[in-house]
């Protein structure tokens, strides 16, 4: 197994005025060093923090910046994605050196996108997401396409909702689960779920459910989803319980993921796992219900087209119910190299 992750909640920094821009600089760079960035690759983090958040004032006028880290198996990358509601902007104008809508320099996003290992915007009227990720230089491992957006009620530190993901080769696992309510018990369920998970990701998916529904007995309990991609026979297997939205999307179509209804770690029937074939090329979105499920991305020309990161931070900016924690996973189902 290559890599094997769980959750991590993702930072938001208001960028509003100014004086935010040498928080959002700081943070980052902090992050980056947190992580085993050098001072060179913590300077290049610590450059397009603060190219961001100029943009988002420059073009926005307020906005976020969404930061987590990235564990790979050879070390760990900085993502950054600057989110706003604004009027779109003329990406490629705005991509020239020298260009500028705001009266400075005008040297922001051409020096984000060579800075950076990965970048990535979908801009329209209903505004922007830009994401970067950058990497120490010495780790040459590809991006991997999986975008998470995870943000807890009120920015409690507690979160109900978790995320793991474990990657072998052309195999994909991933697991979503929320627990019931939101705060420290829900969190408390869901942890236990996903530590059961994380010690064989890759058993079969009715069997993983039974060992976290014993796992999250005593607990709160929750909603579970497991969906498990094998790129070699193109085909992905998934069992659900509870309301832990899924669905596969190609550019001309999209499908529901069945569930089964019942509460892991209380009374559930009995689940099976439904196939699903051909799938290599669509997307995988799984989320909990603090997301809405009434979204279509075809309601954003282009955007299936996107980072899978891209995606799921628009899907959080333009759906969230904002009274639960939320959590969005995109998975871009391709052959995966180490």
């Amino acid at each position: 197994m290559d890599v094997n992750f769980g959750s991590s909640l993702t930072q938001v920094l208001m960028i509003e005025d100014s004086s935010q821009i040498g928080h959002a600089r700081r943070t980052a760079q902090n992050l980056a060093q947190e992580h085993g960035f050098d001072i060179t690759d913590a300077g290049r983090v610590a450059l397009v923090a603060t190219e961001l958040a100029s943009n988002i004032l420059k073009h926005a006028g307020r906005g976020e910046m969404h930061l987590r880290s990235l564990p790979r198996a050879s070390g760990a990358g900085i993502e950054m994605l600057a989110v706003d509601r604004a009027q779109g902007f003329d990406l490629q104008a705005c991509l020239t050196d020298g260009f500028s809508t705001g009266g400075t320099q005008g040297i922001g996003l051409g020096a984000v996108s060579r800075q950076t290992e990965v970048f990535d915007v979908y801009a329209d009227s209903r505004g922007s997401v830009l994401l970067t990720r950058l990497y120490p230089r010495q780790d040459k491992a590809p991006d991997r396409r999986v975008g998470i957006s995870q943000h807890s009620l009120r920015n409690d530190p507690a979160c109900g909702d978790v995320w793991h993901l474990a990657f072998d080769g052309p195999l994909i696992s991933a697991l979503v689960i929320d627990g019931l309510g939101h705060g420290e018990e829900a969190e408390r369920a869901a942890r236990a779920g996903e530590k059961s998970f994380a010690r064989s990701p890759f058993a079969s998916p009715v069997l993983a459910l039974e060992e976290i529904h014993l796992a999250m007995m005593g607990t709160r309990g929750g909603a579970l989803a497991i969906a498990q991609f094998d790129a070699s026979r193109d085909a992905l297997k998934f069992v659900g319980i509870g309301n832990i939205g899924a669905c596969l999307i190609a550019p001309d179509k999209s499908r529901g993921l069945a569930s089964h209804p019942g509460i892991v770690g209380g009374q559930y029937r009995k689940a099976q796992a439904f196939d699903y074939a051909q799938v290599n090329g669509q997307l995988l979105i799984m989320y909990s219900d603090g997301l809405q499920s009434r979204w279509n991305l075809q309601d954003y020309p282009g955007l299936v087209h996107r980072h899978p990161a891209v995606i799921a931070a628009i899907l959080h900016r333009d759906f969230c119910r904002g009274r639960d924690d939320v959590t969005v996973v995109v998975i871009a189902l391709e052959a995966v190299h180490a």
